[in-house]
């Protein structure tokens, strides 16, 4: 019988994955441990990155997306051991974390459940860590922020327990899903997680049953882990609140009862509504202040330029109707800001190009429109002019708002970060190499050095150590990277929780021999990295719409020249049902080669053609066609999907 079942549910999160089991085989040194992945049905290479480079983990592969509940149960109901930990694949634990859990457990027959100290990816305490039952009242006092507000009262503290020391164990009710040890005679008592829960509540609820069962649960300060992603979410989704609001209906459904549940219910519906309508409001008000602002400036611009070409070319200060400014330019400011919204200008990365490329589109589309409506007819010069001047906004916001954020008038690159990499001279030049490899936007000042005989000296040499601190303050350092290979986890975390606070650097982690720079800069963010693999175009969201937008305009132009063009098409029948699948999103014109390039490359609709109908040799070998499959990925525009389709068009029937 094993002492330990280390249990990882993995849905798409490869790199995190990696990093966790690399500190899970050091934790299990010490003690007999198992370890099973329960992977979700992910495409991102998790479950074959698994098998080559962690031989020892028993991987379960599911072929859909299971839940978090039932594939932790499917690994459960296998393990043998005496202890049975549920951890998330987005954490590191320390060396000594399960010896000293272990322990800890065995010293306290009466636990049946244990949690442990985490801090995110900057080192700050995640109060999830020790909770509350989530009765009536404790959930009242969270959800109208009572318990924000006085955090160190014991009436109203209660759901995150934040009265309580987070250096001290202490018992308390409700345990983490991200590190849940229990024993397995527990479980084998109050049963295994409830699969009424798909995601959330799921460990609130097998938390309370430890409790009814007679056990206790303990929050163990004795060792400490990352949970870079927190809760595992981004709070402001609608989507989180109705998911997690929804499982603690169940809950109450399942636990309260009479007042208690109607209470309870009631909480939850205001909760609901309340966080709904607030996480709608606060993505509207993200979403729209940008577009709000360049539909102002470049209406400012229209009036003024209107004004300037009245008077002084059509020798009338009202020569322009009063609805030129309250039909007219709106719907000229609609398409320029629409064809800018396809062309990519409002996601994170814009380029000048993207700019010029929306409002050139846009303008054009304005200015042939213009010629059907005669009583809406105004000067081409006014819409050239008012293009021109669109650009000009456009571009002029973004150079202020990214002088605001990084001090330069750039539009295509931000600021580099002033990094320190922490490590051996071997590991820091190697993880240099990484960098300098993806073009990362950094500026690496120096190492700080691990070996015991540093020659300070040396140029690249910033200190040792113990002069982690000293090296920030001095040069202003942004973000420090810990080569794994050199230090232990608890040394990582140790300096992590040291230097964190209000001005500290960002931290990222270069798991022993992985091409991943792995970090996350708060509980609520998605994890990010720097990684060896190349950023594909096929990714960006302005090339997913226009590639949508191909798709359909393409459909409706070949359907309204079927009876013409279907005499050039091998299968006629086939092209007539492709043309309509391709309509309503089933597949796309252009898709991958091979069936299973969706396990190394994003998820895109299943193609009619494939790059491989875009040259002339007939007959390729598997590895020229996935080749084919990561060059169209990488380097995709809508230009290649009508180059494939004009090469392949017989074939637009398969």
């Amino acid at each position: 019988m094993k002492t330990l079942s280390v249990v990882i549910v993995n849905y798409n999160v490869c790199h995190f994955l990696e990093q966790a089991l690399l500190s899970v085989r050091k934790a299990s040194q010490n003690i007999d441990t198992e370890v099973w992945v329960v992977d979700n049905n992910s495409v991102d290479g998790s479950v074959q990155m698994v098998r080559e480079k962690f031989p020892e983990v028993k991987v379960i592969a599911n072929t859909q997306n299971t839940g978090f509940s039932k594939a932790n149960n499917q690994a459960i109901k296998l393990s043998d051991a005496k202890y049975i930990l549920l951890l998330n694949p987005d954490t590191v634990v320390e060396e000594n974390t399960f010896t000293s859990c272990c322990q800890f457990m065995d010293a306290h027959p009466e636990a049946g459940g244990l949690g442990v100290k985490m801090v995110d990816g900057k080192g700050v305490f995640l109060p999830e860590s020790k909770r509350g039952l989530p009765t009536p009242w404790v959930s009242f006092y969270k959800i109208f922020g009572l318990a924000a507000l006085f955090p160190r009262s014991k009436r109203f503290g209660k759901y995150h327990l934040t009265y309580l020391d987070k250096d001290q164990t202490h018992e308390v009710e409700v345990l983490s899903g991200a590190f849940m040890l229990m024993r397995k005679e527990t479980l084998d008592k109050v049963g295994l997680l409830d699969e009424d829960y798909f995601m959330y509540g799921e460990d609130i609820d097998l938390s309370y049953r430890i409790l009814l069962g007679g056990y206790k649960n303990y929050y163990f300060a004795g060792t400490r882990i990352i949970h870079y992603k927190g809760e595992s979410t981004k709070k402001a989704s609608v989507n989180y609140v109705f998911i997690f609001y929804n499982a603690m209906l169940i809950f109450a459904k399942k636990h309260f009862s009479g007042k208690s549940m109607k209470a309870f219910s009631l909480l939850i519906n205001m909760a609901i509504y309340l966080r709904a309508a607030m996480a709608i409001a606060a993505r509207f008000a993200r979403q729209a202040v940008l577009p709000l602002t360049d539909a102002l400036l470049i209406a400012v611009g229209m009036y003024l330029l209107q004004d300037y070409w009245g008077r002084n070319y059509k020798h009338s200060p009202s020569f322009y109707p009063p609805e030129f400014m309250q039909i007219v330019v709106p719907l000229y400011i609609l398409v320029w800001l629409l064809s800018a919204y396809f062309s990519g200008v409002y996601e994170k990365k814009t380029r000048l190009s993207d700019i010029v490329q929306g409002i050139g589109i846009g303008t054009v589309l304005i200015s042939a429109a213009s010629n059907f409506f005669d009583d809406y007819r105004f000067s081409k010069a006014l819409i050239l002019m008012g293009g021109g001047w669109a650009t000009v906004a456009l571009a002029s916001s973004r150079m202020l708002w990214h002088f605001i954020q990084y001090r330069n008038f750039s539009i295509d690159s931000a600021a580099s970060k002033k990094v320190v990499i922490v490590g051996s001279t071997a590991e820091s030049k190697r993880v240099l190499g990484l960098l300098k490899n993806v073009a990362a936007p950094v500026e690496v000042l120096g190492f700080i050095r691990t070996e015991a005989d540093t020659d300070l000296r040396d140029e690249h040499c910033l200190g040792q150590l113990s002069q982690i601190q000293e090296v920030i303050n001095i040069y202003k350092v942004e973000e420090i990277i810990f080569c794994a290979k050199d230090l232990t986890a608890e040394q990582i975390i140790g300096f992590m929780i040291e230097t964190s606070g209000k001005n500290a650097p960002d931290y990222k982690i270069v798991p022993d021999g992985s091409n991943y720079i792995i970090g996350s800069n708060s509980k609520n963010a998605q994890g990010d990295f720097y990684s060896f693999n190349v950023e594909l175009a096929i990714v960006r969201k302005h090339n997913r719409r226009q590639k949508r937008l191909f798709d359909v305009f393409v459909s409706l132009f070949l359907l309204a020249s079927l009876p013409l063009n279907v005499w050039f098409v091998r299968k006629k029948l086939g092209y007539i049902r492709n043309i309509f699948q391709v309509v309503f999103g089933k597949k796309s014109w252009v898709g991958f080669s091979q069936q299973d390039a969706q396990v190394h490359l994003p998820s895109i609709r299943r193609g009619v053609l494939n790059p491989s109908n875009g040259v002339d040799v007939k007959v390729l070998d598997q590895t020229t066609l996935r080749r084919l499959d990561n060059f169209y990925a990488k380097d995709y525009t809508v230009a290649t999907d009508v180059n494939i389709v004009l090469h392949g068009f017989r074939y637009l029937g398969n």
